[in-house]
């Protein structure tokens, strides 16, 4: 891979110890990854061979949910935290592909993210990009740098895939969600995905153990109940919360159900 060593961002990287966006890059079939995240990665899929489908459904559901979002709904802006490595079909190029004046927000605190992002995640003439650097935690920083790009007096989208799993405490996590979506107004969507033991994902228990003693950040399952939290106070759209890979399936899809959830949900 292009380490671009000289960069800033990259002398805050650690090669050695395998971390989520790299190993998650390296399932769904991306080169941004080092050795440390590859023997993590078989490891994991050795003890879950279902986190490859998980990776992938996960991936398919952002295009159906920002494909919903820009078309049917309306949406013109889009606030994506946890956003990861820039792969095919990301936020901007679904949105922007409906809709050429979407507006695109990316957080990340990954350095080898925020390196990519730059390079990558470029706008169409019509619309905008922009990527923040900061910890999903810290919603302040967030709000306050997606308002450069963002007007959040107008609806946006919220994305938050894949990212709570890392926030190991519940009401920390429900408090991140609360505070993204209380700075925007009615109108507004959340989208959120989240790993679960439940959906057949019981055999991930033991793979998330070593994920937890050997990689980066530390990452935790949550139960439907427990998941559907999240959207209180919101309207789910059908159907609700259900494993990602059936919500609104492509036509010509048979998708089988993964142990991720996956719901949207609009702010009244």
């Amino acid at each position: 891979m292009d380490d671009r060593s000289g960069s800033p961002e990259v002398a805050r990287l650690n090669p050695g110890v395998a971390h989520n966006a790299r190993v998650w890059n390296y399932w769904l079939g991306g080169k941004d990854h080092y050795p440390a995240d590859r023997e993590v990665g078989e490891r994991v899929f050795g003890m879950f061979p279902n986190i490859v489908h998980v990776a992938r459904a996960d991936r398919a559901f952002l295009g159906r949910v920002v494909g919903h979002l820009a078309g049917e709904a309306g949406v013109r802006q889009f606030l994506d935290v946890g956003t990861g490595l820039p792969t095919v079909d990301n936020t901007h190029e679904v949105a922007q592909r409906v809709a050429p004046e979407s507006r695109i927000v990316y957080v990340d605190n990954d350095p080898l993210v925020l390196v990519h992002a730059r390079a990558l995640l470029t706008s169409t003439p019509e619309g905008a990009t922009d990527y923040v650097d900061a910890d999903a935690r810290d919603t302040a920083t967030i709000l306050r740098e997606a308002a450069r790009t963002l007007d959040l007096t107008k609806p946006v989208a919220v994305m938050l895939l894949g990212i709570l799993n890392f926030v190991l405490d519940t009401e920390e996590a429900l408090s991140i969600v609360r505070g993204l979506m209380d700075a925007v107004p009615s109108g507004s969507y959340l989208a959120l995905t989240h790993p679960t033991l439940e959906l057949g994902g019981e055999a991930n228990v033991e793979a998330m153990r070593f994920w937890n003693e050997h990689a980066t950040p530390p990452i935790t399952a949550r139960t439907g109940e427990e998941i559907a939290r999240f959207f209180d106070g919101l309207e789910l759209l059908d159907p609700g919360l259900v494993s990602c890979s059936l919500w609104r399936p492509d036509l010509l899809e048979s998708p089988v159900q993964i142990s991720q959830y996956g719901a949207l949900a609009r702010k009244p």
